[in-house]
């Protein structure tokens, strides 16, 4: 088998199922009666906090590549982003299914009203075209500069999913501000890196 044969069929897979197992424990936790005295709340913070977790772990992709030189990280970085957006959809759709039934205009009221849930749906609007653009075929129709350009909307969205996250805790912010960390080492780490392309000197043609 060669390596290609190998991550399609082995690695690939692999890395599908374990990307689904948080949804697996969820549901065992919910069968077995372990989500607390408030289901509802638990079931919904947990989604939140993978779908920032693999917002994280997709920002992850690009730094790793480029102080490994193992551009195979690359090859993860979509299915990464496509489970971000899907536990990102599961937790808003538990909000309003499990927690609000469909009441939409208190969901409409709450929106309005709760900063947080303000920058949370601000956040999941951000992710629909990034979502919905991550085909090859996207990348085709829309061209390569005008796709990086959409897709740089993953910043602003990682950015409002940590202030999100932040602004619902109340009392303990001590795990907020550990996402907040990482992301501004990953952010930092892009900027670092545009500053120094931009500083080498062009080289002079003969």
């Amino acid at each position: 088998m060669t390596p290609e044969q190998r991550l399609r069929w082995i690695v690939k897979p692999l890395v599908f199922v374990l990307c689904l197992m948080p949804l697996a424990w969820l549901a065992w936790r919910a069968v077995t009666g372990d989500l607390g005295a408030n289901p509802i709340e638990a079931t919904n913070r947990f989604l939140g906090d993978w779908a920032l977790r693999f917002l994280l772990i997709t920002l992850t992709v690009t730094p790793a590549t480029r102080l490994t030189g193992q551009a195979v990280f690359m090859r993860f970085r979509r299915m990464l982003g496509l489970f971000a957006f899907a536990y990102a959809v599961l937790h808003v759709s538990s909000y309003v299914g499990l927690d609000q039934f469909f009441a939409w205009a208190e969901i409409w009221a709450d929106i309005v009203k709760r900063t947080y849930i303000t920058v949370g749906m601000a956040t999941l609007l951000m992710l629909i075209p990034l979502a919905a653009t991550s085909t090859k075929g996207m990348i085709k129709r829309l061209g390569a500069a005008r796709w990086k350009a959409l897709h740089r909307l993953v910043y602003p969205a990682a950015i409002g999913a940590v202030v999100h996250f932040y602004m619902m805790v109340k009392a303990d912010v001590r795990e907020p501000l550990i996402y907040a960390g990482v992301l501004a080492v990953l952010l930092g780490y892009r900027v670092v890196a545009a500053w120094r392309r931009g500083a080498k000197p062009a080289r002079r043609t003969v």
